[in-house]
């Protein structure tokens, strides 16, 4: 960006595909400098490509994306600007590595965009001042509550003083105060670095309405942009959500607006939910405490709390997927029993995380937990079709799972769980990262589902204006619950203008009452360090370079003596392996099961049959009969070998004739089958040569060759196997881990870091392998 610049990136005629999917369609858009600028809109319209192509985290397919003045499709120049960017990528902690420190994360980061130690310190003590998270700087990444892992991905993406900073969806799944403290953040940020531009794509509305700009997207085209005050000047409504509403196409709309909630029927009987002292342990840590509450039938009940505070485990206890440490839960009246199938079929259960089958298509997934309920199969169709229908799911029925945005995902794991028209539900955040327009559908169906079919909802959220659509909500702190009422009743009690400060109030009060993992007050961000300069010398770039590979290599270190099954697997597995592959694997050809159709019955046969049964190599069997049970037991892998001597075999033998012996052999296994070929005529051979020895004891046999084996005199595999395992075992362990490692990156979502850093391919799979030589030579010394 030149100085005095108006826009920190611009679109021209950008196109993207996923496929034969269309993400972005002919967008074209100006981002102002210095500014907070808002992407909103439905969920799957593009707005994670937008994101990722102005970070540089996706390869420009068609059109142009200037950023921080550079041509992102210049690798040259994508390199030099990808200092200067710094992004979030949309999930918690996405951009974290768990097994790392809260100060090791900062450091590799810092690493990678070439801080020098001492500025690399500083800075780290000065992020971990703003966010509060200094106490916490030796816990690891995957420790944290949401809240603090967003803080964590800040700072990270912090580290390097970024003139653009791409935050997608950084809030959603964040609880009421960790979101606000947050965004205290980006403001305190702001103000004391007036110069960054800051690009954040959002699903709240009341988040964007603190924007200073905003784009709005839609099937991959932009709809309108500008001031939040200027959308709702130019739609006439009053909020923005309204706004956002009306600015999409009139058959995406819905029936948005305000719902209207049904007085709930008193059905009467036990309660639907019951817990009473319910404790949760792992090891040491105290997930659940003491949580007491009752559910009633057909009740709307919402589960309200900050970040890690239990609300998940108390949920699977209550559903039998964990066991309670104390206390005790019932469902419909029954103990809560996770082998009890009748209980189970009358709950339908959402997870936070996308619980189900990537591989499988949106019709699959559906039908597969239809017979899993075992639901009739001539009302599968109908009920799929119903499904798709009502949860906007019908353009999306042969699509593949793992390719759905994450909204539509949402969609489609609450349609799974209804499914079966359970009794009750058990919705751990359905609606995270929903756009409104969906949000307000799955509302309406819940309130259907609670007041005209009895059907009673347990519903955990962070959205206050979901909450307040609940018959009553229970608020919970550090695994224990502060508070259960009616919404009006918890603000009124409280003296607060909504429940969001309500429930903010409720938790600083916990939080002040005793010991918590909150973060400590922050401080403000310091100014970006001045005068530090960066080198473009050829040598300062081989430098920065080896710096990057080194830090890969000391963090896959540190996650590798930290990850018990990687570090097993890598030293006890190649021991595991050289047994198998040495001792499990033979190329031994022994034992061979013989039978013999003798028609000669003469000693000159028994002799030579003796020859066989006397060898190490052959196991005999019951003789045969006839050729036709020979070969029905050759058939039948009883046997592997049958011999037939023809009657006169003796007679012939003494005269000095040419008797002959007939052998069949299994051939299956052509190698097998050669190796007993080859035993045959060896012990043939032997046969022969003794009965010449008896019949000219005097004679020499002057050009019989005796091969002997040096090495393995006995033939046998093991020889030949163990010492080239050891060999093998080294080429592919480190191979396989580091393998595995790339995939886990991928799948965990921490390869944006690779993507959106100057690190090379190079540096990246270099610096990643070098951990697994170094494994690689110890394994050495152990096989």
């Amino acid at each position: 960006m030149e100085p005095g610049s108006a826009f920190v990136a611009r679109l021209t005629a950008v196109i993207h595909r996923y496929g034969d999917k269309l993400a972005l369609r002919d967008v074209s858009a100006d981002i102002p400098a210095r500014q907070l600028v808002g992407l909103i809109g439905p969920d799957g319209v593009g707005k994670s490509t937008f994101m990722g192509l102005v970070a540089g985290a996706r390869r420009i397919q068609t059109g142009q994306v200037t950023v921080l003045g550079a041509d992102l499709a210049n690798a040259r120049q994508r390199s030099a600007t990808c200092l200067r960017i710094a992004y979030m990528p949309q999930g918690l902690g996405k951009n974290l590595y768990a097994e790392l420190s809260v100060r090791e994360n900062l450091d590799f980061f810092g690493r990678l965009f070439g801080k020098p130690a001492n500025e690399r310190r500083a800075r780290i003590e000065t992020l971990l001042a703003a966010t509060g998270l200094g106490p916490f700087h030796s816990r690891p990444a995957g420790k944290l509550s949401g809240g603090m892992k967003q803080k964590l991905g800040l700072c990270c993406a912090l580290i390097h003083d970024p003139d653009l900073l791409v935050l997608d969806e950084p809030t959603t799944g964040v609880d009421p105060l960790s979101r606000a403290q947050f965004w205290q953040l980006i403001a305190d940020m702001r103000a004391d670095v007036p110069s960054m531009s800051v690009l954040v794509s959002t699903a709240y509305m009341d988040e964007a309405d603190r924007f200073d700009f905003l784009l709005a997207m839609d099937a991959g085209a932009l709809l309108a942009s500008g001031s939040p005050e200027q959308l709702q000047q130019r739609t006439g409504t009053t909020t923005l959500e309204d706004a956002f509403v009306l600015l999409l196409p009139t058959e995406k709309r819905g029936n948005h607006g305000d719902i209207e909630i049904p007085p709930r029927r008193e059905t009467g009987g036990e309660p639907a939910i019951v817990a009473r002292g319910l404790t949760r342990r792992f090891g040491n840590f105290t997930a659940v405490d003491n949580v007491s509450f009752s559910i009633e039938r057909g009740e709307i009940f919402g589960f309200l709390g900050s970040n890690g505070c239990g609300k998940t485990t108390t949920m699977k206890v209550l559903t039998g997927l964990l066991p309670a440490s104390e206390g005790e839960a019932e469902l419909f009246g029954k103990p809560v029993d996770a082998r009890n199938l009748e209980t189970r079929r009358r709950v339908g259960y959402m997870s936070q995380s996308f619980s189900l089958y990537d591989e499988l298509s949106v019709r699959q997934n559906f039908e597969l937990h239809a017979r899993l309920f075992r639901l009739p199969r001539a009302q599968i169709s109908d009920r799929i079709a119903e499904l798709c229908e009502r949860f906007g799911l019908a353009d999306q029925a042969d699509q593949i799972a793992s390719e759905l945005p994450f909204g539509v995902r949402q969609r489609l794991s609450l349609a799974v769980a209804v499914i079966h028209e359970p009794e009750m539900l058990i919705l751990d955040e359905p609606t995270s990262g929903v756009d409104p327009v969906a949000r307000d559908a799955f509302w309406r169906l819940l309130i259907d589902l609670s007041r005209n079919q009895g059907v009673t909802i347990f519903i955990s959220t962070h959205r206050m204006s979901e909450a307040l659509r609940c018959d009553r909500i229970s608020l919970m702190h550090a695994g224990a619950v502060l508070a259960c009422d009616t919404p009006e009743a918890l603000i009124r009690a409280r003296g607060a203008p909504d429940l969001e400060q309500a429930f903010i109030a409720y938790i600083r009060d916990a939080m002040d009452a005793g010991p918590s993992d909150s973060p400590a007050p922050a401080r403000r961000f310091a100014p970006p360090t001045s005068g530090s300069t960066v080198e473009n010398s050829r040598a300062a770039r081989r430098w920065r370079g080896l710096g990057r590979l080194l830090a890969y290599a000391r963090r896959e270190s540190l996650e590798i003596l930290r990850d018990p099954v990687r570090l097993a697997f890598a030293f006890g597995g190649s021991a595991l392996l050289m047994l198998v592959f040495a001792y499990g694997i033979t190329t031994d050809v022994e034992n061979v099961r013989f039978a013999v159709l003798d028609l000669d019955q003469t000693p000159e046969s028994r002799a030579y049959l003796r020859e066989f049964s006397g060898s190490r190599y052959f196991r005999e069997q019951a003789p045969l009969s006839s050729p036709e049970e020979a070969r029905q037991r050759l058939q039948a892998n009883d046997i592997s070998l049958i011999i037939e001597i023809p009657p006169g075999f003796g007679r012939d033998l003494r005269r000095g004739g040419t008797p002959e012996v007939s052998v069949e052999i299994d051939g299956t296994n052509p190698f097998r089958g050669e190796m007993i070929d080859g035993y045959v005529q060896g012990v043939h051979a032997g046969y022969l040569r003794s009965v010449l020895a008896r019949a000219r004891p005097t004679s020499t046999f002057r050009n019989l060759v005796e091969p002997r084996f040096r090495y393995n005199p006995t033939f046998e595999s093991v020889y030949t196997m163990v010492p080239g395992v050891p060999a093998l075992l080294l080429i592919l362990i480190p191979a396989i881990l580091t393998a595995v490692s790339v995939a886990r990156e991928k799948e965990l979502g921490s390869i944006t870091n690779f993507y959106v850093t100057p690190t090379t391919r190079f540096e990246f799979l270099v610096g990643k392998q070098l951990p697994y030589i170094a494994l690689g030579f110890t394994n050495f010394v152990l096989l």
